[in-house]
């Protein structure tokens, strides 16, 4: 049985990644915003001197309308917001170094809760919850979900107004799966066992693909392993690598290798959604940004063909699914020199109804009520995911101690280090790590 691969190459390929660029630039964080970005109320007090607002967000589908409505919508008269694109690991290198200083290269950023108690607790980044309560009727900020200003918080206060959240998604072939009479795999087992039948019976040689570059990927994703067993990387500030949940976490992720590319270790996210595009896998699990490219037909031939379903959990025993719950939002920092005022004014407006609603399906906008079961393709995935994943941690030693471990994993993950004392060098940097926190 043979299933449509397309491998692009040669002219074909050029021509895409420049229109790809092209798109990028000019309408996914241009420096004016995309034309057609949703225009919404901006209302703030405008400045007497020409003003310009700089803005750090990484450009892709789910982040790029809510960026586009803020610069559209609040470039007036003599202000000018300016978003230059930028890719992740851009934005964050960008971040730190805008932080790290009496004054910053940048008015807005965006940050997700992931770092928000590190650069909160740093005193890098300011507390929202005055501006909150005087713009929350004006804004109906009452309807940002909560638990997604949870994931934005820090010691009790709000540090980033939530834009939208990602959580992991699988999309799958659903006519390799209909042929082969297979269903959504609901363990890792079960995606061993479909990937076991979709190799044998079809052309398609490794039929799961994971995000997994060993500069920032692979410790997600072990993290959402790991979290599929109800553990964290920290439990109450103490690293938990040592543990038998961090023990299964690596083992799962081990047994899902023979069915991934060998070279997956440098495989973002992009390179994941190509895998999908060209048919050269049949399963994959990334953040739900990624997942609306997957249904258009500019993208792939196989669009059509593409479903969605909610993550697998680590074993049928697992509390939780494989999966991450990433809340993206906008946050002001400290050594801004504009008017904070006027900058909240814009964060909000950004957030607001009619711009939550022009983000989907790309995004899964943080504003209740936007997303329902017929608004995207993958929404019944997402909403199910959300349920069944654990709450994200909030301590300021996560990010240190995630760079800290991640060489490590790296090393296990690719069998240059054993398990067993994988586990212990994680754990021993993870405690050096936090000790000098």
């Amino acid at each position: 049985m043979r299933y449509r691969t397309y491998l692009r190459t040669g002219l074909t390929t050029l021509v895409i990644a420049a229109t790809l660029s092209g798109v990028t630039a000019c309408g996914a964080g241009s420096r004016t915003g995309a034309a057609d970005a949703t225009a919404v109320e901006c209302d703030y007090t405008m400045p007497e001197a020409e003003t310009t607002v700089n803005v750090l967000a990484y450009n892709s589908s789910a982040i790029d309308p809510f960026t586009n409505t803020m610069v559209k919508s609040c470039t007036r008269e003599n202000v000018t917001l300016k978003h230059d694109p930028i890719d992740f690991s851009g934005q964050v290198t960008k971040t730190t170094a805008t932080l790290s200083g009496d004054t910053g290269s940048y008015d807005i950023i965006e940050t997700y809760g992931f770092a928000v108690p590190e650069i909160a607790s740093a005193g890098s980044i300011i507390a929202l919850d005055d501006y909150v309560a005087e713009y929350e009727e004006k804004y109906k900020l009452d309807a940002l979900n909560e638990g997604m200003r949870s994931a934005l918080s820090y010691d009790g206060k709000l540090y980033a107004l939530p834009m939208q959240a990602q959580m992991y998604v699988m999309a799958y072939r659903a006519d390799v799966f209909e042929d082969l009479g297979l269903t959504p795999p609901k363990t890792f087992d079960d995606m061993i066992e479909a990937a076991k039948t979709i190799r044998e019976q079809g052309d398609i040689e490794y039929p799961i693909a994971l995000p997994m570059n060993a500069t920032a990927d692979v410790s997600t994703i072990y993290q959402a392993a790991m979290n599929s067993t109800g553990t964290d990387f920290l439990d109450a500030g103490e690293p938990q690598f040592d543990s038998e949940g961090s023990r299964q976490a690596l083992e799962g992720l081990q047994s899902l290798l023979p069915y991934m590319d060998p070279q997956v270790t440098t495989f973002d996210q992009p390179k994941v959604q190509q895998q999908m595009y060209n048919g050269t896998a049949a399963m994959a699990i990334m953040f739900s940004g990624r997942m609306n490219d997957l249904t258009l037909d500019t993208n792939s031939k196989l669009a059509a063909d593409f479903a969605f379903a909610a993550p697998p959990s680590i074993d049928s025993d697992a509390p939780y699914l494989f999966s991450r719950l990433s809340v993206d939002g906008w946050a002001i920092p400290e050594n801004t020199q504009l008017d904070k005022d006027m900058l909240f004014q814009m964060i909000a407006s950004s957030v607001s109804e009619d711009a939550s609603r022009a983000s989907v399906p790309a995004a899964y906008p943080a504003r209740e009520g936007i997303v329902t079961d017929e608004s995207s393709k993958y929404a019944v995935a997402a909403n199910e995911t959300t349920a069944g994943t654990m709450p994200a941690p909030n301590d300021p030693a996560s990010a240190p101690v995630t760079n800290a471990i991640r060489p490590v994993l790296v090393q296990v993950l690719t069998g240059q280090l054993d398990i067993e004392a994988g586990m212990q060098d994680m754990q021993r940097l993870a405690e050096e790590t936090v000790a000098g926190n």
